[in-house]
C-alpha cells in the first residue's frame, strides 16, 4: 500500500514538473514540433515515467535529467531565435517538393516521402489533381503547404472588386446546457434577453440548448439537444 501511495505521488509530481517544463518552453512543444522537440519530448516523458515508477525513493535524478533537457530545449530555442543559420540546423528548412507543375525526386527521397504518400498529403489537403497544384512545400514541422494554380483557386472578393464586411469570433453564450455568464457579459447583454433570444427559436429552457453563439451584431444561432435516435451513419 505504502508502494502504491508513493507512486501516485510521483505521478502527480511528474505530472506538475512536466506541465510547468512545457509552459517553459512554450507552446510550440505542444503543436508545431521540430525534430529536437519531437526528440525532446519523447526523452523527457520517458524520464517522467521513469521518476513516477522510481520505487527506490530517488526521483532527484530523474527530476535533474528533465531539467536539464528543458534547459538544453530553451536555450537551443533562443539561440536559433538569434542566428539563421543555427535555426536551420536545429530546426531544419523547408524542402520544395513540387514546383511549376514539376515533382523534385531528389527532394522527395531527402523527405523520405514516396509518390504514394505525397499523393495521399495532397487529397487530404482537398487536391485530387495533382495538374492543378503549382507548389508543394514541406515545412520544418513535417505539413506539406500547397499553392494552387491562379487558374484553380478559390474565387476571392477581391477579383470582383468587392469590399465585404470583416467577420469576427462569435461567443459561445450557453454551452451544454449552462449559460456562459462572462462570455454574455461581453456581448453586452444579460439573461432575460438571451431566454428571450434562445426562446424565439425554439428552446423551452436553457437546458434544452445544447450550443447558442452570439456574434458582433446580436445574432443568436441556437443548436438545440436532440432527444431523438440519432440517424444512421451512411458512411458505414
Amino acid at each position: 500500500m505504502r508502494e502504491i501511495l508513493y507512486i501516485i505521488m510521483l505521478s502527480l509530481g511528474s505530472i506538475i514538473v512536466i506541465f510547468i517544463l512545457t509552459k517553459l518552453m512554450g507552446y510550440r512543444q505542444m503543436s508545431q514540433m521540430s525534430m529536437f522537440d519531437y526528440v525532446n519530448g519523447i526523452t523527457i516523458g520517458s524520464i517522467a515515467a521513469e521518476m513516477a515508477t522510481s520505487l527506490e525513493e530517488n526521483f532527484v535524478q530523474p527530476l535533474t535529467a528533465m531539467i536539464v533537457y528543458a534547459i538544453a530545449a530553451i536555450l537551443l530555442s533562443w539561440f536559433s531565435s538569434k542566428s539563421i543559420k543555427a535555426r536551420r540546423v536545429i530546426e531544419g528548412k523547408p524542402l520544395v517538393l513540387m514546383n511549376h507543375g514539376e515533382l523534385y525526386r531528389e527532394n522527395l527521397k531527402k523527405a523520405k516521402i514516396d509518390v504514394t504518400e505525397f499523393l495521399t498529403q495532397c487529397r487530404i489537403s482537398g487536391y485530387f489533381d495533382v495538374s492543378k497544384l503549382e507548389t508543394a512545400i514541406l515545412e520544418e514541422n513535417g505539413k506539406i503547404s500547397f499553392l494552387p494554380k491562379v487558374s484553380d483557386r478559390p474565387v476571392t472578393p477581391s477579383d470582383m472588386n468587392l469590399s465585404p464586411e470583416q467577420d469576427f469570433m462569435v461567443a459561445n453564450v450557453i454551452l451544454d446546457g449552462r449559460i456562459m455568464e462572462e462570455n454574455l457579459r461581453h456581448t453586452g447583454n444579460d439573461e432575460k434577453w438571451l431566454m428571450n433570444q434562445i426562446r424565439g427559436q425554439g428552446a423551452g429552457k436553457v437546458s434544452d440548448v445544447l450550443l447558442a453563439t452570439c456574434d458582433i451584431s446580436n445574432q443568436v444561432t441556437v443548436f438545440l439537444k436532440n432527444s431523438r435516435k440519432e440517424p444512421k451513419d451512411i458512411l458505414m
